[in-house]
Order: C-alpha cells, then sequence, then structure tokens
C-alpha cells in the first residue's frame, strides 16, 4: 500500500512547494498525490512529473497523506526523495 511506503520511505518532500522543488532539482524518485487535494495545487505537479517521467501515485486521502509523513495536518502532495 502507498501509505506504507510513505512511511518507509527514508526521505520525503512533503507539500506541493517541496515536492515541486524536490522534481525540478532531479531528486524525486516517485510524487504521491492525494485524489482530494484541490486540482489547482496538484495539476502543475502531475504535468511537471509526466514531463520529467517521474512516477505518480494516486492515494484517496489528504488526511492519511498527511499522517503517513507525519505530520498533523493534511498533505496534497509528498514525494519520496533520494538519498
Amino acid at each position: 500500500m502507498t501509505y506504507d511506503k510513505v512511511k518507509q520511505a527514508s526521505k520525503l518532500s512533503v507539500g506541493t512547494k517541496q515536492a515541486t522543488k524536490s522534481v525540478e532539482l532531479g531528486q524525486a524518485l516517485e510524487v504521491i498525490v492525494a485524489k482530494d487535494a484541490d486540482p489547482r495545487l496538484t495539476t502543475k505537479i502531475v504535468n511537471l512529473c509526466s514531463k520529467s517521467g517521474i512516477e505518480v501515485t494516486y492515494v484517496d486521502s489528504m488526511k492519511l497523506l498527511g499522517k503517513a509523513c507525519g505530520i498533523e495536518v493534511g498533505a496534497a502532495v509528498a514525494a519520496i526523495v533520494d538519498k
């Protein structure tokens, strides 16, 4: 399950801005996007990932994604980052 993959990742970039930065720097291995997030927040990073050839995985809940990332609030986007 993807939430488990996020919990086990050694390094994460949480949030739209941080994940976008990781993708632009070529550090992101995979990007996880919450389906219930506002498309205005997620469209840019999804397009950037498709151009960069980075896998995008969708999960159902911002709340559960945030919890998997170890934060108290929901997360629209998280990136698993290369060490």
